[in-house]
Parts: C-alpha cells; sequence; structure tokens
C-alpha cells in the first residue's frame, strides 16, 4: 500500500474526504463524554439500561458507518445525532410494551430514596412533551450541549433550537401552575 501523505487531523478525519472518521477519534469522544451520552440516552429512553443499550448501539453504528462522515460538522454533533436517534427509536419500540414505566428513570439521580413528590411531578411533565421539546431539553440541562450543537445533533437550525426550548420551557412552567393550582383547589375543599 503506498503512503499518499495523507495525515489525520485533531479533528479526527484525514485529508482525504472518502476516508471518513478514526477509530481512535471516536474512541476519544466515547471515552471522554460517555456519561452526557448515557445521561441524555437514558432520558430520552426512560431507562438507565436501555440508554446504556442505545449509547452502545449508536456507537457500533458510528463505527461501522465512519466512512459516510464528511466534516461538514463536528464529530461530537454526528455522535450526538446518532445517539439520539438510537435513543428514540429504542424509545419507539417499547413504548407500548412499558407504558407505565416510560417515566421511572428520566431524571438520573444517585440515591433513588432521596426522590420526593416534586421529582416523580416534573418526569411526569417532562414525560408529556413532545419528543424534539423534550429531546432538546435532556440535550441542554443533561448534556450541557450548546444551541448549536443541539442543532446538529437534531439536524435543525439553531433558531428552531431556540424556539423549541421556548415552548418546553412554556409548556412545563404551565403545566407545573397548572398542578400547583389543582392541589391547591383539593387542599381547600380538605
Amino acid at each position: 500500500m503506498r503512503d499518499r501523505g495523507l495525515k489525520c487531523t485533531a479533528s479526527g478525519h484525514s485529508d482525504d474526504p472518502s476516508a471518513g472518521v478514526s477509530l481512535v477519534a471516536i474512541e476519544r469522544v466515547y471515552v471522554e463524554s460517555f456519561a452526557a451520552f448515557h445521561r441524555a440516552a437514558s432520558a430520552i429512553t426512560g431507562d438507565r439500561e436501555s440508554g446504556r443499550d442505545a449509547v452502545q448501539e449508536a456507537f457500533a453504528r458510528a463505527i461501522r458507518s465512519r466512512k459516510a462522515f464528511r466534516g461538514d460538522g463536528p464529530l461530537e454533533g454526528w455522535l450526538w445525532r446518532i445517539v439520539t436517534n438510537v435513543a428514540k427509536d429504542s424509545r419507539r419500540a417499547t413504548e407500548g410494551i412499558a407504558a407505565n414505566d416510560e417515566v421511572d428513570e428520566i431524571v438520573d439521580t444517585a440515591d433513588s430514596s432521596r426522590r420526593d413528590h416534586v421529582d416523580q411531578a416534573l418526569r411526569g411533565h417532562l414525560a408529556c412533551l413532545p419528543s424534539r421539546q423534550r429531546t432538546a431539553l435532556f440535550l441542554r440541562y443533561y448534556a450541557d450541549m450548546s444551541y448549536s450543537e443541539i442543532g446538529v445533533a437534531l439536524a435543525i437550525k439553531t433558531g428552531t433550537v431556540s424556539a423549541t426550548l421556548n415552548a418546553a420551557h412554556t409548556a412545563i412552567r404551565l403545566s407545573l401552575e397548572e398542578s400547583a393550582q389543582s392541589e391547591l383547589a383539593l387542599a381547600n375543599l380538605s
């Protein structure tokens, strides 16, 4: 094999556009960001184990299709898109099977004994959001992604990310206010 003098860049792809991304670059992102990928995937699937499985499957797909990475955007954005898509597919596949358990692990907590009524209510409100709003919230607050990174991961424009997050915040706020008013009304009846 003849060395064509191509070199890998810091982002992990070579000067040759047909080369895709290196295994080393994918592994680096996996090692550095697994916890964030796992939190987001768990939040999307509604289950920690399904979230872990989704991350594993997503990275397996990324490795198999690494030559398809064109380098038009950051490697991390490409990987986030794969992880979120696999997690959403996993959730869709299990929605009918585990409808009652779908919000059990949406918010990652270190100690399940510390969960209280407010946490349970918030999980329920998050689960009721449309998929894109829920995913955007998770990527913003659990994966700590910027608006532009979320845009890349969800294949939407940055302005759409802003609008999506605004709609999600508004929906959660209104839902929480409505719940608080209902609880107050019930307390007044007692």
